[in-house]
């Protein structure tokens, strides 16, 4: 599946991990969004659940396990070049999840991974509807992701 250029929309995961505070951020090795700080996430495999996915995006790309909790977003970012045409089309579906061990890590295609404070994503090169994103579930969140159910990474077929 060609990545840039597709023949149709590709669907992803990102993760919102929230750590009381906290959120946790990647910054992006490759376009779109190269060198900006980012949620972790990816494209879901083939035969993947959506949920499997975002577990392992973050695990790839971080180094840290995370329980996701509910789908707080879903996001169609469309990029086009000078001509108009698609150069990417993603549809992401983002999860509030929650950390359960590890320490952030850069690996896979990330330049770097690590927690920053909610008070400080006005402070760093993230882009405005990420950071708008991330305030509004931490604001309607927060503190309670801790207590809230776990979404199922499972289910019988």
């Amino acid at each position: 599946m060609r990545r840039e250029y597709p023949e149709a929309p590709i669907p992803g995961v990102a993760a919102i991990v929230l750590d009381d505070d906290r959120v946790l951020l990647v910054r992006r090795g490759r376009e779109p969004a190269k060198g900006r700080w980012s949620l972790p996430g990816g494209v879901i495999e083939l035969g993947e659940r959506a949920v499997e996915a975002v577990v392992r995006e973050v695990l790839e790309e971080t180094g840290v396990e995370v329980e996701p909790i509910r789908v707080v977003a879903i996001y169609d970012p469309i990029v086009r070049d000078e001509e108009g045409r698609v150069r990417f089309h993603y549809v992401l579906l983002e999860y509030l999840c929650r950390p359960v061990k590890g320490k952030p890590r850069p690996s896979s295609d990330v330049l770097d991974a690590r927690w920053f404070r909610l008070g400080d994503l006005a402070h760093i090169d993230i882009s405005p509807g990420t950071r708008r994103l991330i305030e509004r579930v931490a604001e309607t969140y927060g503190g309670r992701s801790h207590h809230l159910p776990t979404f199922p990474t499972s289910r019988s077929p």
